[in-house]
């Protein structure tokens, strides 16, 4: 995406407060960028209308709320037609478990990170997967820690 104008110093400062904790008050990020509350906010809103800034979430530990399983499934299929792939978006858009899923070079054409209270509910989500859509291989990979969760190094 082409941007309208180049980030500079104190966008990037502005994107490196934000990713670290997005429910910093506008006061706090212009003092921390030297800045005065309208410009600063002027650039948080043009980086939203560009997109940079894609949205503000709340990260959320998924042992405390009841989902302690992440598992990485690679898939390969032997489909790549685009009514294949339409409906292979759909149920990526439609399968709550699925927390994020990229399409890959290689020998995988697709990874899922599947997020799961236990692996009875891990076999279940697995089981409509393999229902609803052709696929030639999928492999599983449990979790055992993560290790590392990190802000973009902006």
């Amino acid at each position: 995406m082409a941007l309208d104008k180049e980030l500079d110093r104190v966008d990037r400062e502005i994107l490196r407060l934000l990713s670290v904790d997005a429910s910093m008050s506008l006061a706090d990020i212009a003092e921390k960028v030297g800045l005065t509350a309208t410009p600063c906010w002027k650039r948080i809103r043009r980086m939203e209308q560009e997109g940079i800034i894609r949205r503000r979430v709340a990260i959320i530990d998924a042992d405390k709320v009841g989902l302690p399983v992440s598992v990485f499934v690679a898939i390969e299929t032997a489909d790549h037609s685009s009514e294949w792939l339409a409906r292979f978006a759909d149920v990526i858009r439609d399968t709550p478990e699925i927390v994020d899923a990229w399409r890959m070079s290689g020998d995988v054409d697709y990874l899922l990170h599947v997020v799961v209270p236990d692996i009875a509910s891990y076999d279940t989500f697995y089981r409509k997967l393999i229902g609803a859509v052709p696929l030639r291989n999928v492999s599983s990979r449990f979790s055992m820690e993560r290790m590392k969760a990190a802000a973009l190094p902006i």
